[in-house]
This record gives C-alpha cells, sequence and structure tokens, in this order.
C-alpha cells in the first residue's frame, strides 16, 4: 500500500506453523538516503520482499538500511541474507541486541513453551518448528538505540521507545509523513486499532502503559506488523489505549 510519494507499506503473505497470515514491512526510499527497510518477515522470506520491493519500484541493491522494531522472529528473520545481499546496516534497540545477534535466545522461542503447541502440529511441521528452534535467526546489529532518538533518514524517523512486547520493542515515527511504524505496539483487527496481542507480550500491562510515549506526536496513520493501515483518528485511539493502563 502506497503511504507516500517514496513509502510504501508491502504485504508479505506469510505461513507459520501451519497458520497463515500477512505481515506488513514498511520501505521508504530516496536519491540521497537509499532504501530503508522496517522489519524483514520470516526467515527464508528474502525472495518475497524482493519481489515486493520491486512491484514498489525498489531495486534490492537500493537497500541501505534495516530498521528492526524488535526481535521476534517474524521481524528479524530474513535480516541476515538481506544484509548479506546488499550490506545494509541493521539498526535495532539495545535492550533487544543481544538476542537479535543470537546472544541470548529470543524471549518467546523456549522450547518448553511451545511443547504442547507442537504436539498439535503434522509431524512434518513438527520436526520444521523443532530445527527453526534449535537454529533461531540472527544478525549483526551495526547501530545500537537509545529510544528518543531522531535518525536524519527521509525528512526525520524519531525512535519512540515501546517497551512491553520485547524488552527492546521501538516505534519509528516518519516525521514528513505524520506516519507511525508501530511493529507490534499496536495492531489492527476487525478493523479497529489495538493494543499488542496478549498472547505474544510477556509484559502486557507495561506496552500499554509505553504507548503514553507516543501522545505528544500527531499522528496521522499507522502502520501495524500485523492487521497493516489505519488512518482513523489514531492519535485519539492510541490515547484511549494508554489510558487503559491506568486503570
Amino acid at each position: 500500500m502506497k503511504l507516500g510519494d517514496r513509502a510504501e507499506s508491502l504485504e508479505i503473505a506469510a505461513r507459520f506453523w501451519g497458520t497463515r497470515s500477512t505481515i506488513h514491512p514498511v520501505v521508504l526510499w530516496e536519491g540521497r538516503d537509499g532504501a530503508t527497510l522496517i522489519d524483514t518477515g520470516y526467515p527464508g522470506q528474502m525472495s518475497a520482499i524482493e519481489r515486493a520491493l520491486g512491484v514498489a519500484g525498489v531495486k534490492l541493491t537500493d537497500l541501505k538500511r534495516i530498521l528492526l522494531t524488535h526481535q521476534d522472529l517474524d521481524h528479524i528473520g530474513s535480516a541476515e541474507a538481506l544484509a548479506a545481499a546488499t550490506g545494509a546496516e541493521v539498526f535495532a534497540h539495545a535492550a533487544d541486541v543481544p538476542y537479535i545477534q543470537g546472544e541470548r535466545r529470543l524471549v518467546k522461542m523456549d522450547p518448553a513453551r511451545f511443547e504442547e503447541r507442537l504436539k498439535a502440529l503434522p509431524e512434518r511441521l513438527r520436526d520444521q518448528a523443532r530445527l527453526l528452534i534449535a537454529s533461531l535467526p540472527s544478525v549483526k546489529v551495526n547501530r545500537t538505540l537509545q529510544g528518543n532518538e531522531r535518525l536524519l533518514l527521509h525528512g526525520g524517523i524519531d525512535v519512540i521507545a515501546t517497551p512491553g512486547h520485547t524488552p527492546g520493542h521501538v516505534c519509528y515515527y516518519v516525521r514528513p509523513l505524520q506516519l507511525l511504524v508501530a511493529g507490534d505496539a499496536l495492531r489492527v483487527e476487525n478493523g479497529d486499532l489495538m493494543g499488542p496481542s496478549p498472547t505474544a507480550t510477556p509484559d502486557m500491562p507495561g506496552a500499554l502503559a509505553s504507548l503514553r510515549n507516543l501522545l505528544s506526536l500527531p499522528i496521522k496513520a499507522v502502520v501495524c506488523y500485523h492487521g497493516g493501515f489505519y488512518d482513523r483518528l489514531p492519535a485519539d485511539r492510541i490515547r484511549e489505549l494508554a489510558g487503559s493502563s491506568l486503570g
């Protein structure tokens, strides 16, 4: 989906452990800055991302940097392959860097946590899932973020710390578009803007409370990794969600 003159929300079909979904990485591009990709899908999705970039008019070789919102498998899965193919620099928040670089196991990928879920899968998928858990993706982070900084790219991108879904979750606010790239801090479900998924968020109270860090931003539209684009008074809706953490 076109977000601006040189900004697009990609739609990447995904199938993970028998469940189909669509994820929404975002690409920004312009001549001097090259292209910036926000999040990178599951492992093995580089070709799908390259095709989607091509539809948007962006060559893989244009990619200069990868901004990660957080450490989850569906966000970092193809980062290493993309970085290796393009030389793109990888950005991520300090609290998630050890997990992204493989120094610590991804917080939601404890084998014991998935054992019951694995038993429900067909044997072929069960074996694939166990293999994935045994060899999780990782990528070297070239630039460590702290939150509250402004990246001098594409007219200005603010890094907003929104921990809770993971310790180092961040959102990216693209200033010229008044666009919030929310990662998993928010999601669109049945047309409504919602907070993060409770089943995938270890610290749900913290995740909702961290939405207060977004309240000073004049947000006209949001892209959620799960659910896509939302532009029906998003700032008001985020204020409601953040307020719910105070009760």
